[in-house]
């Protein structure tokens, strides 16, 4: 027989990336001014991944701003490379919001994270990742990994507010993914909103987006716990 060993291979990795991003200023913004200002970060689905951000505008906020809508708040839509996905994108994306908190003027108690399909994957995933960041969750048509420990590692974000949808008839994700996790919530206490479309399929986020009591719902929302402390390079 061969005899066999062990060993320990030990090191240190850096990689370099590039993350291009949409960003949108509310009317009234000032770079200079004493004004802060609540962050929306939309993570995209997997249609709209590359690197044209024009890609961006085909859906969700982007979409609706594209199309003249205007917010009362920062909005910043990263754009995920090809054939990658936002739940293997945590370092960047935690790059990226140490980026906005350096050089805008972000109410730090009023940072939100909503993202659709791929981007809902996202929203689930960065926010367990950073359970005391963000102020409240929009995740659609969205689910988890279950090789990550999901959906019981859910739990950890028993105490943000979370408004979840998602299509009954949806084909590509379906509503049991959104659905578990929302159990798993509410088992902890979570009071967890949860709205689903009957005969809808994936696309619920045009009707998400456009629920006339969502933005109000969001913004009041605050996170008085919150901490984000990048361990990067």
């Amino acid at each position: 027989m061969v005899p066999m060993d062990t060993k320990l291979l030990k090191g240190t990795i850096n990689k370099s990336f590039e993350l291009p991003y949409y960003l949108y200023l509310p009317r009234g913004f000032d770079p200079e001014g004493a004004t802060t200002w609540p962050l929306v970060i939309f993570l995209h689905g997997a249609g709209e991944r590359g690197t044209d951000l024009e890609l961006l505008k085909k859906q969700g906020l982007v979409k609706q701003i594209s199309e003249g809508q205007e917010f009362p708040f920062i909005l910043v839509a990263p754009q995920c490379p090809v054939n990658w996905t936002w739940d293997r994108s945590l370092d960047e994306l935690d790059h990226l919001l140490r980026e906005l908190l350096a050089t805008l003027p972000v109410e730090r108690e009023r940072i939100y994270l909503t993202g659709l399909s791929m981007g809902g994957f996202g929203t689930w995933h960065w926010a367990t990742h950073r359970p005391q960041t963000f102020a409240a969750l929009v995740p659609i048509c969205g689910g988890t990994m279950p090789l990550l420990g999901f959906p019981h590692r859910i739990a950890g974000l028993k105490d943000v507010p979370i408004w979840v949808f998602h299509g009954q008839d949806d084909q590509v994700v379906p509503v049991q993914m959104s659905a578990e996790l929302v159990a798993v919530l509410r088992e902890e206490g979570s009071s967890v909103k949860f709205t689903q479309y009957e005969g809808v399929g994936h696309d619920s986020w045009s009707l998400a987006y456009n629920e006339p009591e969502l933005v109000p719902w969001l913004l009041k929302q605050r996170n008085t716990h919150f901490n984000f402390e990048y361990r990067g390079d």
